[in-house]
């Protein structure tokens, strides 16, 4: 036998055995990741509902920063559509549009990831204080042994992805609801009064004068009691003359 002919057949085996192993597989694949957000579900369902907000915690635009998306359709719920575009192949062209919206519950999309096509949903439920999001992908590959063989490596492939995207929207949420610190006040100088000298306890009989008294207006010194002026003094009175006895 020429070596053509057993290539050929050997080639022909290995595509026989491929396409009975994918005959095997599952027509429809479904791939889901979820994450625990510390928030209340409405607002976690606000930022599945609103496409607008979707390349703040894309898996894709995370990947290539210069991804260009366009949204088209409703502004948000049913209706919305939001197409993007990349340079890199591993992103490629992609669109997501929301087909039913349940408040604060789930949100159905059909989804098509660089042609391939299929159904995709975000649904949210309450875990302990916070919100539990399951972000669920599935494909329906038909009778097609291609497409069986490429469902089979969709959970790697698509997975990964939904869960950097969860980790990515988890962080976003968590960021914008923390309280921020209030900025410091600065310090305002306070000028201090000048130290007043200790008080002094009076002695006794001492009068204290408050030291924001007016000061007392000078005493006059008193006047110096008037003294009599000396009289001149008495001249001492002349001696009686002495009498002379009489003769007898």
């Amino acid at each position: 036998m020429r070596p053509m002919m057993r290539l050929s057949l050997g080639l022909g085996a290995l595509v026989a055995i491929l396409a009975g192993v994918a005959l095997a597989l599952p027509s429809q694949v479904t791939i889901a990741r979820s994450v625990v957000i510390n928030a209340p579900e409405s607002v976690v369902f606000s930022y599945l509902n609103d496409l607008n907000r979707f390349n703040n915690w894309s898996p894709w635009a995370t990947r290539d920063p210069q991804l260009q998306a366009t949204i088209a359709g409703a502004a948000q719920g049913k209706g919305a559509r939001i197409e993007w575009t990349s340079n890199q192949r591993s992103v490629g062209q992609g669109s997501m549009e929301i087909t039913e919206s349940n408040p604060n519950r789930r949100v159905d999309l059909t989804v098509n990831f660089n042609g391939l096509d299929g159904t995709s949903y975000y649904q949210v439920s309450p875990s302990g204080s916070g919100s539990k999001v399951i972000w669920g992908f599935a494909y329906d590959s038909g009778s097609s042994p291609i497409k069986r063989w490429k469902g089979l490596m969709l959970d790697r492939y698509v997975g990964a992805e939904y869960n950097d995207g969860l980790t990515k929207l988890k962080e976003l949420i968590e960021s914008e609801r923390r309280p921020t610190a209030p900025s410091p006040v600065p310090p305002v100088a306070v000028p201090m009064a000048p130290e007043q000298p200790a008080a002094v306890a009076p002695e006794a009989g001492e009068v204290v004068v408050p030291a924001d008294a007016a000061p007392p207006a000078e005493a006059e010194a008193p006047a110096a009691p008037e003294q009599a002026a000396p009289e001149a003094a008495a001249e001492p009175a002349a001696a009686p003359p002495p009498q002379k006895k009489k003769r007898q």
